[in-house]
């Protein structure tokens, strides 16, 4: 009897700390002031500035920003503010060691679904490149599904990388599918069979929407197989979720890259009216510049491309970025599978590509914008996050220098106004071994 008056109280009390730690942080409001702000809009950075965020967002940025009475004030000391960075597409939050099976999600090519497949619930907010991810900026990201055995992978999800259980912020986000070579081989190993299958998909859930089937509608007509055509080559799920992107309602996200696959999937638009295009890698895309821009479709273009290691990228350049943004096409940086904590690096390459003759980047402004704001209007939630504009999210990075500069790290990051932790294992191995003891390096490295 003892024992359990001893151990209940316990117990509560574990369980009480459990959810505590649990639970989201709660909002800090605070001002950065004395501080070199870019606003993320496509603007010049602005000395002596000061940024406001209040209740979760931003309330003022700029110069001659008064600080209300009683807000915590950061003195940045001349240092720079941005807003977090938007990565997109990448897999965050999907694997921690890419090698390990086990804890790997990224693909499901053994699935009988495809387009069905919803990565949200998979995301794991624990995962160690997030953490990694989040200690060099970035705040935001669109996490897409890599692999299945057909040429759609399933839907993606908005996440923030916030150091707090959710993390998933628009699940069912886009669609995603694979084009060109890699396409081609899933779809029966040529381009022609790549055009029948994405075509087929799209005009069988077009089908599915006029009998009244689909996501959203009644769950009876579903389930009733009569209720498609016996010629049907998706199974009934599958059919079901590409009813939003043939509607307009969710994003089609496809993966090309050389120019034809470029030409074909902006075909896609005349045959279905209604889809919401955004194209991804587009290492050709410099060479149908005017014709991406005439059909106002946005891309996620992989940057500084200029080694094909694929035939459907004889064309890459270093200039493609620059050259479709001339040209007028709304151009974010994406495809960042490769440690997303990069992207300010590739962006701070575009602005020294202005500064070679003949060569095509991006002024600072547009760089910073094509890795914060753009990204964030591609995705749909611009009016959200992305940029330090009234109204947005309490996204803030306060730098030690130039973001686009190589040498430069990150100080702290505020995410919906919650200040985050760095901490992560490749800095806990820093500091352990920087200026290491006697005995205290592993056996592997003992004399």
């Amino acid at each position: 009897m003892i024992a359990r008056r001893l151990i209940a109280p316990r117990l509560i009390a574990a369980a009480l700390l459990a959810s505590a730690a649990a639970a989201p942080a709660l909002a800090q409001d605070f001002a950065v002031t004395n501080a070199t702000v870019a606003i993320g809009d496509g603007s010049a950075p602005i000395p002596n500035g000061t940024v406001v965020v209040r209740g979760g967002k931003v309330v003022a940025a700029g110069a001659g920003v008064a600080v209300p009475a009683g807000v915590r004030v950061i003195d940045a000391q001349g240092k720079w503010v941005t807003p977090g960075l938007v990565v997109a597409v990448t897999d965050l939050g999907l694997r921690d060691v890419e090698a390990v099976d086990d804890s790997n999600d990224t693909e499901a090519g053994k699935s009988p679904f495809s387009a069905a497949l919803d990565i949200a619930a998979a995301i794991n907010p624990d995962d160690m490149p997030i953490q990694i991810s989040r200690a060099g900026g970035v705040t935001r990201a669109a996490v897409a599904p890599l692999d299945t055995g057909t040429i759609f992978a399933g839907q993606g999800a908005v996440i923030d990388l916030g150091a707090d259980p959710d993390a998933v912020t628009a699940a069912r986000a886009f669609q995603y599918v694979e084009l060109g070579e890699q396409g081609a081989r899933k779809a029966g190993g040529g381009r022609v069979a790549v055009q029948a299958a994405l075509r087929n998909a799209l005009a069988e859930a077009r089908e599915l929407a006029r009998r009244g089937g689909g996501q959203g509608a009644d769950p009876r007509l579903q389930d009733g197989a009569p209720e498609r055509p016996g010629d049907a080559l998706l199974n009934r799920f599958d059919a079901a979720a590409l009813v939003p992107v043939v509607q307009g309602r969710q994003p089609l996200y496809a993966h090309v890259e050389r120019a034809a696959d470029i030409r074909m999937a902006l075909n896609l638009k005349r045959e279905f009216p209604a889809l919401k295009l955004v194209l991804v890698g587009v290492t050709e895309g410099w060479m149908v510049a005017r014709e991406l821009a005439a059909a106002g479709v946005p891309v996620f273009a992989t940057p500084l491309n200029d080694l094909p290691d694929r035939f459907e990228q004889i064309g890459a350049t270093q200039s493609n970025v620059g050259r479709m943004a001339r040209a007028g096409v709304k151009v974010a940086l994406g495809a960042f599978f490769d440690q997303p904590r990069y992207a300010p690096q590739y962006a701070g390459n575009l602005v020294a590509l202005t500064r070679l003759p003949g060569a095509s980047g991006l002024d600072w402004g547009a760089a910073l914008a094509a890795i914060t704001s753009v990204p964030a209007e591609v995705l749909g939630q611009g009016d959200r996050f992305g940029s330090l504009k009234p109204g947005r999210a309490g996204d803030v990075v306060i730098w030690d220098g130039d973001p686009l500069e190589a040498g430069s790290g990150v100080l702290r990051v505020f995410i919906d106004g919650v200040e985050q932790p760095l901490a992560n294992h490749e800095t806990r191995l820093r500091d352990r071994y920087k200026v290491p003891t006697e005995g205290s390096l592993p056996k592997a490295y003992e004399w």
